[in-house]
């Protein structure tokens, strides 16, 4: 059968002037962040034990009893699955601190887990380090333990949590701020002080990417299944809006805005299983391989990020049939992009080093003297992936149709 010649075209490849920035661009950790692309998710605390999805903060701390916990083994793990590195639900919304805390009382000190000396964090950090993966925190605002939660004392005692996790346990990658609240009868919300809180993370790792609803490091995209929208632009607009119920419209968030003012890609969320901490009664409902794909393509392949919660279970450690998942799912991506005789696939990155600025763009495929369109799409960003069945065609190409001034493309590649 013959080869498939590769010959893509656009628009930035067609002189030699420096290319020119339109609107935001990202900062160097950004672009570090962007290259990451696929990384884990570890919801772990007493919701793993309890079978709940949001703790009350009234739970006992002896009830936090992982019989083998293995850090190293999630880190294996992820890095043999391809991911660059571990986000850890540090304290959600129960309170509960993964690690001795001089700022709460609702942590592993308090526990009889490993008579009180147990830090899920260290060992952790120190995983990833080994494993030559990244290492993230989840910290949430939301505190239904702390007896201070609900007044303005509440902020300084989160800022002094924050400073404290990411002195002690860094480098960080991302700093995840989740926007729930849900306050008591009678309690109105919370009065967060998040420009204190994202300036805390800063003043120790000004590397940090910091997630929230409005970033300002990268955006939650909308939904919790994974999927970034066909068409997603790096910008938007955050002036009036702040995380959790003061966040943009979903479908804001989903897209992003075309002219925003602020660069804030999208980073996808999504479970291996139904829910985000370990239940023994989903053993039998890990997404499929299948599924997995179809939500790699919806995110990576629309230029966002993808980070993919695998829980441990109870004993510390990541089930065995979330493993063989993941391994199932590395070895299926590495088998759709290996190169053959027929093309069905291009991956087109911009270099956002000058902004994002293509609006829409076609994949066209040489046959019988003539070019055929097998494909389209909207924004490209820091990688589209897009499918097409062109079979044994002689040459492929990428025409940029609309963009902000001359498109800049980091690298067409056909598979």
């Amino acid at each position: 059968m013959k080869r498939t010649v590769i010959a893509a075209l656009s628009l930035s490849l067609l002189t030699a002037c420096a290319p020119k920035s339109f609107g935001p661009v990202p900062t160097k950790a950004q672009l570090e962040w962007q290259d990451m692309e696929y990384y884990m998710f570890c919801h772990f605390g007493p919701n793993t034990f309890t079978d709940k999805e949001w703790g009350d903060g009234d739970e006992d701390p002896d009830v936090f009893c992982p019989t083998g916990l293995d850090c190293d083994q999630w880190a294996a793990t992820a890095r043999a699955a391809g991911m660059k590195g571990i986000v850890i639900t540090a304290k959600h919304h129960d309170g509960f601190c993964l690690w001795p805390s001089r700022y709460s009382t609702h942590t592993v000190a308090q526990s009889s887990w490993r008579d009180g000396k147990g830090d899920v964090l260290k060992e952790l950090s120190e995983a990833c380090r080994a494993h030559g993966l990244k290492f993230g925190i989840y910290i949430s605002p939301w505190d239904r333990n702390h007896p201070s939660y609900g007044t303005e004392a509440y902020n300084e005692v989160f800022a002094g949590t924050v400073r404290e996790a990411h002195e002690q346990y860094g480098p960080v990658f991302e700093q995840w701020f989740d926007g729930a609240c849900k306050p008591k009868p009678g309690q109105p919300l919370m009065p967060y002080d998040w420009p204190l809180f994202n300036n805390t993370v800063y003043s120790v790792s000004p590397d940090a990417v910091i997630f929230s609803d409005v970033g300002p490091g990268c955006r939650w995209v909308g939904n919790e299944k994974g999927y970034a929208g066909e068409t997603n632009w790096c910008r938007l607009d955050t002036e009036g809006f702040t995380p959790g119920a003061g966040a943009p419209p979903r479908d804001t968030l989903n897209q992003g805005n075309v002219f925003g003012k602020n660069w804030v890609p999208a980073e996808c969320d999504v479970s291996i299983r139904p829910g985000w901490f370990y239940s023994p009664s989903t053993d039998d409902k890990v997404k499929s391989v299948d599924e997995l794909m179809e939500i790699w393509f919806a995110s990576v392949g629309r230029g966002a990020n993808l980070i993919l919660n695998v829980p441990p279970d109870r004993t510390g450690r990541i089930n065995s049939i979330d493993s063989l998942r993941l391994m199932e799912f590395k070895a299926a991506r590495e088998a759709y992009f290996t190169r053959g005789d027929d093309a069905k696939c291009v991956v087109i990155c911009e270099d956002l080093r000058y902004g994002q600025k293509i609006k829409s763009f076609v994949v066209e495929a040489r046959k019988d003297g003539k070019w055929i369109e097998v494909a389209s799409g909207t924004t490209v960003g820091h990688k589209r992936i897009v499918r097409f069945e062109a079979g044994d065609v002689g040459r492929i190409r990428v025409r940029v149709t609309d963009s902000f001034g001359r498109p800049s493309i980091k690298s067409v590649k056909v598979y």
